[in-house]
């Protein structure tokens, strides 16, 4: 459109319903004015409004620009998502002032523009003072949002038993787990911690949000090893996740004297205490489960605020005791250490010494039977082994190969051939590595007596071996310099339920490959 001086001009159409009223009396004085007595009623008018412009319209990314490195150049949805996440940011501060009058426009989706909204007061109908008194945050939320997110608040909100409280106390949860659970609900993003994610794993469970339950659960399994099984596996008892419990109860197992030396063992609760003592199959010695379980009295005494005095230990301990077998231990291990512990009474320690050497044993409230403790499986990767003249020659160089699992084993030890020579004697330093990092090693000597048989050499503790990772098993031997050698070695063994894959090692200095070679074997818990 040109005006009256031939300028361009924008016109912008607005059609304007007219209400009910002013219907009614355009009907009227249409009526009157109509001089043939029509009843039809005119056509409801439009009006025109016409916008002179001199300037090119802007789009609201031009009118709130988002800050760009000079030297580079990104996208829309990169733009977006940046300054999403620096809302987020702000957010987790609490100080989110949104000061783009039409800040919904920067954002292209509905997660986007939720995200802005987490930890917001703008709008927030709703504040949760979350924390133990003195130690408080108060959070805002939007009802409706919330809702979506969780049946709880659901319930809370717009349930038959519904409150209008603006205000809601929640002591029990803390702070840091509550915002990674309200970040969940908003952003649709799992943000865990080492130190936060037990809490948050409880506050989803309180709010019944499964899918942020669940990351929990795999962020706890992923990180589980001996240092904090006991403590995951009290808590998993609590949350009620079977599959985390029996996570835990494999670690435990199988590095159970790492696991009862751990801080977090005395930590645990005294059900968990009875659980693991009662454990059949326990893969340590029995005068570690006696220290173990005196340090946990010892922690418990200080948490009722009681002297760490021997009676106080026993009384503590109560019946989980008489779970500890101590008819079992060495008889050097009970003599210099449980019966001059001071925890059991004179007759208690008379009648065990009894029992270590009367025919006629007194009876005992201590079970006296061994634990069944593991059974190692080996995973042997050569079809058939050889010997020659020249060959197998050990000169302190180092036979490696390096192994991959399909599920979490824990490497005790290797098995190794022997001399080809008749009876020998060796030396053996083995390691494991992880992408060069040392996670075992142990120096022992084994006996050869100059068959192709295989010999066990151990590491002091299981190591922990996580799927779909390689690892670098090695052995340095010091002996008679002949010895057997596998042949026709496979790249993929099955052994029960667990598949290992084989590939060489640049390690290997002494010919050691996937065909050929020392270490036979790995002898393995699953």
């Amino acid at each position: 459109m040109v005006d009256a001086k031939g300028r361009n001009m924008k016109c912008l159409t607005f059609f304007l319903m007219l209400p009910d009223s002013v219907k009614s009396k355009s009907s009227k004085s249409s009526k009157k004015g109509n001089a043939s007595g029509s009843s039809k009623l005119p056509p409801v008018c439009y009006e025109i409004i016409t916008l002179r412009s001199k300037k090119k319209k802007k789009m609201s990314a031009e009118i709130f620009p988002t800050k760009k490195p000079a030297s580079t150049t990104t996208t829309t949805t990169s733009s977006s998502s940046t300054t999403v996440q620096e809302y987020q940011q702000q957010n987790l501060n609490n100080n989110n002032t949104i000061q783009n009058c039409n800040w919904q426009g920067l954002y292209s989706t509905i997660r986007e523009r939720n995200s802005v909204m987490f930890n917001n007061e703008l709008m927030a109908d709703v504040h949760f003072v979350v924390g133990q008194p003195g130690r408080t945050q108060r959070l805002p939320g939007h009802r409706y949002v919330l809702a979506v997110g969780s049946s709880v608040f659901h319930a809370m909100f717009y349930g038959e038993l519904a409150e209008n409280k603006d205000e809601i106390h929640i002591p029990d949860v803390e702070p840091a787990a509550f915002l990674a659970m309200l970040k969940y609900i908003y952003c649709d993003e799992i943000d865990l911690t080492a130190d936060t994610v037990l809490a948050t794993l409880y506050a989803a469970k309180k709010y019944i949000v499964p899918h942020l339950a669940r990351a929990c659960v795999n962020f706890l399994e992923t990180s589980l090893s001996a240092k904090n099984a006991c403590v995951l596996l009290s808590q998993s008892c609590l949350f009620e996740e079977p599959e985390l419990t029996q996570r835990c109860w494999e670690v435990i197992d199988a590095q159970a004297e790492l696991a009862l030396r751990s801080e977090g063992f005395c930590d645990i609760d005294s059900q968990t205490l009875e659980s693991i003592l009662q454990r059949e199959t326990l893969n340590a010695k029995e005068i570690v489960v006696f220290e173990a379980a005196l340090s946990w009295a010892e922690a418990e005494c200080q948490r009722q605020e009681l002297t760490s005095s021997t009676d106080n230990k026993r009384k503590v301990l109560g019946k989980a005791m008489y779970l500890i077998r101590i008819p079992t231990m060495a008889l050097d291990d009970f003599a210099n250490g449980a019966a001059q512990s001071g925890v059991l009474t004179l007759n208690e320690t008379n009648d065990i010494f009894l029992w270590y050497t009367a025919a006629k044993k007194p009876e005992l409230k201590f079970a006296s039977q061994q634990r069944k403790g593991l059974t190692p499986q080996r995973c042997h990767r050569f079809q058939s082994c050889a010997y020659r003249s020249n060959q197998w020659r050990y000169r302190g160089r180092c036979d490696s190969i390096q192994f991959a699992v399909d599920k979490r084993v824990f490497i005790a030890g290797f098995g190794l051939y022997g001399s080809s020579c008749g009876s020998a004697e060796y030396s053996a330093k083995i390691e494991l590595k992880r992408q060069g990092v040392l996670l075992g090693q142990n120096l022992n000597k084994y006996f050869s007596d100059g068959s192709s048989n295989t010999f066990p050499v151990w590491f002091e503790y299981p190591v922990q071996i996580e799927p779909d990772t390689f690892y670098t098993a090695s052995v340095v031997l010091d002996g008679n310099e002949l010895s057997y050698f596998g042949q026709e070695g496979m790249t993929e063994v099955q052994c029960g339920k667990v598949t290992f894959q084989f590939q060489c090692s640049s390690d290997s200095t002494n010919g050691t490959g996937v065909q050929g070679g020392q270490i036979p074997e790995l002898i393995f818990y699953a």
